[in-house]
């Protein structure tokens, strides 16, 4: 299949406009969502829940932490059943076919909310749940290439001071992952791994399969292993574990599936979990309604759980073009029965990407410009990361190229688990404020865009820094500049500026870096390419009539091994229209 994006219902937004490209894998397509492997899996539309019994359905019942005896004998009486709980945090789940259940707990003398966690009735899975069956695995044939993700975040300038370390340990909280896929078998751990699906914990072998393909993509960016085949992870030497959160046949994740896998990370002494998701049916939750104010209590208290112990929790941001911090409405909700267009205000929170105890990232291009479908917020985003066309792991040793804020946020646990691995004393404090401090600033170039340079509401701090992470000088690449200015004639012709390289032998690198910095008053108006000794132009910047931002400061990189490295190279830029007036200050060439 070409590479062209492909959507479909998503039954999880975190996972919409994902792309196409996969490599061995059917694709399907449908409305707004994600490209996923075809038949199923959880981002495919959700097939109708069979009830275990007529109308069971599940419940938080919420009460002091470390004080959840009474309301466990209480549940028994009030025609429930206790199915797992999870007392240091004052947590129970409870399922019931009674109809007022949730009114008759809310009685019970020290509990202190009770939640349905969904519309919808259990499926019959939840009495037995099945083990993911394991995919036939093939052998990849293709070669390690540096991406343009990886090079976009300095992943491939970190690699040679380290590729992480295996008493590091990031848990993909997910649909699962496949342990047998090539690159991830060497780094995945399985003592750590699990399910979680449906409220309980089950760790029997195989039961952290992955039941799509999302949680593998999402492995493979954080650890795929430098085993010269295949794919790279951003921290290819860390250990990986699967703590499947997805249920079949929904592919929903739900409360009480989240709050089971936080409090496992927590036990289990992960360093840093992602969370490429949000608690469904709800994409917000908001405390005015009793049962959406239990589930976001009782995530809240599961992520803060794990967050004490000593766990970062990264989260992808959402795929709706969404300002976080400015709601008003939600027409998809609830997604696990019949969604119904409702008023939301700022109090009503997507969880767990707007907790406190969770870091949220939202998704750049190549060209480090907010994707198209990446919500933002003031104060709503910690920092970015590539999420387009990102290529990783799929199961059976399989790759595809997906994209979404599910794929930049690996890239932020990758650069969270390289931090951890070169200061192991680092607390959860200590790793954010170092991926904040190191990020690399990105301006705004959009009007929705406010804030500076340094924090704004589309990128928070910016863009991770792998390199920076690690603390390493690597020896420079040769780098040639030209500073003359060179005028740039108002709606006129192209015009170019030289640099000679000499020295460099053989080819040009595939992550050419080309740095430039233009002064002009309406940069939307410049095209700009980089033309190559043999006259091959590559298109850096097209122009934008909405663009009326100042000056083109940015570092592009280019895939430029099919040419000759020394040689003269030109930046050449034209002014496509009128009125606005500027000149070439300066670029440079890196190899």
């Amino acid at each position: 299949m070409s590479e062209d994006i492909v959507f479909l219902r998503s039954s999880s937004r975190l996972r919409r406009a994902a792309t196409a490209a996969a490599i061995g894998v059917g694709l399907v397509a449908t409305r707004a969502g994600t490209a996923i492997a075809a038949p199923v899996g959880p981002d495919s539309a959700a097939a109708p829940a069979a009830s275990a019994a007529a109308g069971l359905r599940s419940y938080l019942v919420i009460t002091a932490p470390n004080n959840t005896a009474g309301a466990k004998a209480a549940v028994a009486t009030n025609g429930g059943t206790v199915y797992a709980s999870y007392d240091v945090i004052g947590v129970v789940v409870a399922h019931s076919s009674a109809t007022d259940f949730a009114t008759r707990m809310r009685a019970v003398s020290g509990v202190q909310q009770v939640g349905a966690t969904r519309t919808s009735d259990l499926p019959t899975e939840v009495a037995n749940p099945p083990i993911p069956a394991a995919p036939t695995q093939i052998t990849p044939t293709a070669n390690e290439t540096v991406r343009v993700d990886m090079s976009q975040i300095g992943a491939d300038q970190a690699w040679p001071i380290t590729t992480g370390s295996p008493s590091v340990t990031v848990g993909i909280l997910d649909t699962g992952v496949d342990d047998q896929h090539y690159d991830l078998k060497p780094n995945f751990d399985a003592t750590k791994s699990g399910s979680c699906a449906y409220g309980k914990l089950d760790t029997r072998a195989g039961s952290w399969r992955d039941t799509g393909q999302h949680g593998t993509h999402v492995a493979g960016t954080v650890a795929a292993a430098k085993n010269g085949k295949g794919a790279i992870g951003v921290a290819p030497s860390v250990k990986i574990a699967s703590v499947r959160i997805a249920e079949t046949p929904s592919g929903l994740f739900f409360a009480e599936n989240t709050i089971c896998a936080f409090v496992f990370a927590g036990d289990k002494g992960f360093k840093v979990t992602n969370n490429s998701y949000y608690t469904d049916p709800w994409l917000f939750n908001c405390p005015s309604n009793v049962d959406q104010a239990a589930i976001l209590e009782g995530v809240k208290r599961a992520s803060a759980y794990a967050e004490g112990k000593g766990v970062l929790n990264v989260a992808a941001a959402g795929n709706e073009n969404y300002n976080l911090a400015n709601k008003s409405s939600d027409s998809t909700s609830p997604n696990d029965s019949t969604p119904t267009s409702r008023t939301v205000t700022n109090a009503c929170l997507s969880v767990p990407g707007e907790l406190p105890s969770v870091l949220a990232v939202s998704s750049i291009n190549s060209s480090n410009v907010k994707s198209s479908f990446s919500n933002y917020g003031t104060d709503k985003i910690a920092v970015a990361a590539p999420g387009d066309n990102v290529y990783s792991t799929v199961p059976g040793g399989r790759y595809a190229q997906l994209s979404g804020t599910s794929m930049a946020s690996p890239h932020v646990a990758g650069v969270a688990a390289l931090l951890a691995s070169v200061t192991p004393t680092a607390t959860v404090a200590d790793l954010r404020a170092k991926l904040a401090v190191q990020a690399d600033d990105l301006t705004c170039g959009d009007t929705r865009c406010s804030g500076t340079t340094a924090k704004n509401n589309f990128y928070g701090e910016g863009r991770v820094d792998a390199k920076e992470a690690v603390g390493g000088t690597l020896p420079p690449g040769k780098v040639f500049e030209n500073t003359a200015d060179v005028a740039i004639p108002d709606a006129g012709v192209a015009i170019t500026s030289a640099i000679a390289v000499t020295g460099v032998a053989g080819n040009a690198p595939a992550t050419l870096k080309v740095d430039v910095n233009i002064v002009h008053t309406y940069r939307g108006d410049l095209v700009i390419d980089l033309v190559a000794p043999d006259g091959t132009a590559y298109r850096l910047k097209n122009s934008s009539g909405s663009d009326s931002a100042d000056n083109v400061v940015a570092t592009y990189t280019v895939n430029a091994s099919s040419e000759l490295a020394n040689g003269t190279w030109k930046l050449q830029v034209r002014d496509v229209y009128s009125a606005d007036t500027g000149y070439i200050n300066s670029w440079k060439l890196t190899f």
